[in-house]
């Protein structure tokens, strides 16, 4: 890691410090709207629409989950599947199509863009889905595992130490199954209408960096109502397939700006986080079937996000109830207003025109920044570099030290002398990722807006902030306005991811968000520059440079390596008698009997979840004996109520133990009736040998009528049975 060295000293030194201190422009010209008069798309109303979904879910062992970059915090089992959720919308009256999915991940990053990229290329040749009209965003959940990035600082290696290190099987598993997810939505194109609908969502959340935003100039904060952005914007999918009589709904999709957070970074069970569950609650109430290549798809989708915190309720933990219901807290306040605006389609309005795109590459590390979009003098982006405060993490995930971190501040020590980058201004460089070690991450990166019609997606590879955010939507807004366009969303977290994205106020104030900026303080005027082009192209109907193509980084990228290669059950070991397999693990079956509310949990001896991901199927079967004495499914290990959790440790003689536990807290609807839990599972006998198959089940139980004094996190709710295993 010759390439670490500089960067080693640095870091090693703030650790130990910090130790020691315990502590305008002008409108497009009015042609533009005759140029989409003669597109002949002016008023158009009709798309062809197409959805799809795909499971996504990486390694539910062993890997150390993309957000808080906590060590330890190692993925140990599941309480929800990730999916990726893709829509593909066309319009007849130009030709021209876009894509956009969001996928249940902590970043979207470039290595995954190109590879989905390089696999629908191949499936549908080099011009049907291209990086400029193909839009991926991640939800930013902390909750999933990580290792799928192709740049080493997001898969944390840092003093040669790998927190992470890469994961091809995850890596695989999220590519393939976004790939999936748009094939599926591509399959199933049909003649359509969209309809969009617009609401505000006020005590869902919060600025974690007050202080920061309170930087921004009065007159600009006065434009607003607080200082996060508490407005969703929705769409309504609809299709008429041929012979249908009237469109039906098969998709939804918003945009709100909120950290997916709520799960914090003491768990260890792969999730969604509150926009996984609010798509969870949607889909459930409309019967998606999870198995089905044609279902409704619901996706609670991400924005300028970066200082927007979801852990209002007291305390940061949903009341003092903890994660979960903090989690259900956040996800059911974003489903019930996205409810009521698909449920509102008197109040919504068609969707009108055709859809476009443009799309390029900026090299941010060296953007001249024109006087207009900086403070009236030419202005430059800086080679990217991470400010002390960044260690400190934000106020969902605390690292070390503190936020605020200046230059002038004794914390900063000599890092302001001459070794700082005097481009990164009040920034104190703990290490220079761009400079000293170009494949830690990337900084050639996508800009890309996707237009919907009389609604326009803003893609950025960063965490904008609220303030950001609404800078950068006015830009776009002021350019595309003539051209018909009157909603302005950003898609944060897309196609690439570089870190924060601040106003040049908010940097100042070297809080977690601007330490985490890369390219400086200028970095959001330079979006704003780039995307202003970008939009006057769109508006004006011409074409904008690709841009300098995105190098892959340089050297093997560095791959995880598992003490726990395959699998032994100690059938010999007097202590545990004869097992085997599916095996429930003595004095550790499921009871007798539960009430509705109670939570039911039996033990197995397992295999190592990576010997086989089930994707698309499941680890867990919650099953009800009917009248004939058949089993069948109720519940499985996306849903809310089951968790299904794994244990490693040695064992004799020569092999790696798994216990798997499978748990239901019993819905306060469940019928009456005798209940069984089942997993499945493989085991490996050797590295090299295949997995093998085996199942196992608890005892029978029954629910009873009555109901638990208090029901579990997940528990209270109507559940229907929908989903069908393919």
């Amino acid at each position: 890691m010759q390439c670490q060295s500089s960067g080693t000293w640095r870091l090693a030194w703030v650790l130990a410090l910090l130790a020691l201190g315990g502590c305008a422009s002008k409108r497009a010209p009015e042609a533009t709207a005759l140029r989409a008069r003669a597109q002949g798309c002016q008023g158009q109303t009709d798309f062809e629409v197409g959805t799809g979904l795909y499971d996504i879910t990486g390694p539910a062992a062993q890997v150390m989950m993309m957000g808080y970059v906590k060590a330890g915090q190692n993925t140990a089992g599941i309480h929800q599947r990730l999916r990726s959720r893709a829509f593909v919308i066309a319009s007849p009256c130009n030709g021209k199509r876009v894509v956009f999915v969001s996928a249940d991940l902590g970043m979207l990053f470039q290595a995954v863009q190109q590879s989905v990229l390089r696999k629908l290329r191949e499936r549908y040749g080099e011009d049907l889905y291209t990086d400029a009209n193909v839009l991926l965003s991640a939800t930013h959940t902390h909750a999933g595992p990580g290792g799928y990035s192709h740049h080493a600082l997001y898969n944390h290696t840092f003093l040669g130490i790998p927190f992470i290190g890469f994961v091809p099987q995850n890596f695989e598993a999220i590519a393939e199954g976004i790939f999936q997810s748009i094939v599926r939505a591509h399959d199933n194109l049909a003649p359509g209408r969209i309809r969009v609908n617009t609401g505000n969502l006020p005590g869902a959340s919060d600025n974690r960096s007050a202080r920061a935003y309170e930087r921004n100039p009065l007159e600009e904060r006065s434009k607003y109502a607080g200082n996060v952005d508490t407005a969703m914007t929705l769409l309504r999918l609809e299709a008429a397939p041929p012979g249908a009589s009237e469109p039906t709904p098969v998709g939804m999709v918003n945009w709100f700006a909120v950290h997916a957070t709520s799960m914090t970074n003491t768990n260890r069970l792969i999730s969604g986080d509150n926009k996984g569950y609010a798509s969870y609650l949607f889909e459930k109430r409309l019967d998606t079937d999870y198995g089905s290549p044609k279902t409704f798809v619901a996706a609670f989708a991400q924005s300028n996000e970066g200082d927007v915190t979801p852990n209002v309720y007291g305390g940061g933990d949903g009341r003092g109830e903890g994660e979960l219901a903090a989690t259900e807290e956040a996800g059911r306040r974003q489903f019930e207003l996205a409810w009521k605006l698909f449920e509102d389609t008197a109040g919504a309005r068609p969707l009108t025109g055709g859809v476009d795109s443009r799309h390029t590459y900026v090299k941010m590390d060296a953007v001249k920044v024109e006087p207009r979009w900086a403070d009236g003098q030419e202005r430059r982006t800086c080679k990217a570099a991470l400010g002390i405060s960044m260690l400190a993490g934000a106020e969902d995930g605390r690292g070390v030290g503190r936020e605020g971190v200046r230059c002038g501040d004794p914390l900063a020590g000599f890092l302001c002398g001459v070794d700082n980058d005097p481009c990164q201004a009040e920034k104190p460089v703990a290490l220079k990722p761009g400079e000293e070690c170009p494949i830690m991450s990337p900084n050639v990166l996508p800009l890309q807006i996707v237009r919907l019609g009389n609604l326009a997606l803003v893609a950025v590879p960063f965490e904008m902030t609220t303030m950001a955010g609404r800078r950068l939507r006015e830009t776009v807004r002021e350019r595309l306005a003539p051209a018909g366009v009157e909603h302005v969303v950003i898609a944060g977290l897309s196609n690439a991811y570089s870190g924060y994205l601040t106003t040049r106020q908010e940097y100042a104030q070297q809080d977690y968000e601007g330490a985490s900026t890369h390219f400086g303080p200028w970095q959001l005027a330079a979006v704003q520059q780039e995307s202003a082009k970008l939009a006057e192209a769109l508006a004006a109907g011409t074409d904008v440079p690709r841009g300098p193509k995105p190098k892959p980084p340089g050297g093997r990228v560095r791959e995880i390596r598992l003490s726990h290669t395959y699998d032994e059950v100690p059938r010999a070991d007097p202590r545990f008698g004869t097992v085997t397999f599916g095996s429930v693990v003595s004095g550790r079956d499921a009871g007798a009997s539960y009430p509705r509310c109670a939570t039911a949990s039996a033990t197995f001896w397992g295999g190592h979840p990576r010997n086989n991901l089930h994707t698309q199927g499941s680890f867990l079967e919650v099953q009800r004996r009917q009248e004939d004495g058949s089993w069948v499914p109720v519940a499985y290990d996306w849903d809310w109520e089951t968790k299904y959790r794994w244990k490693g440790y040695p064992c004799p003689p020569r092999g790696a133990c798994s216990h798997v536990t499978v748990e239901w807290d019993i819905p306060e609807d469940t019928p009456p009736g005798t209940y069984r839990l089942r997993h499945a599972g493989e085991w490996r006998p050797r590295p090299d040998e295949p997995p093998r198959p085996y199942t196992g089940v608890s005892r029978e139980f029954s629910v009873t009528e009555g109901v638990a004094d208090r029901c579990p996190p997940g528990a209270a709710r109507s559940r229907e049975v929908s989903e069908v295993l393919p």
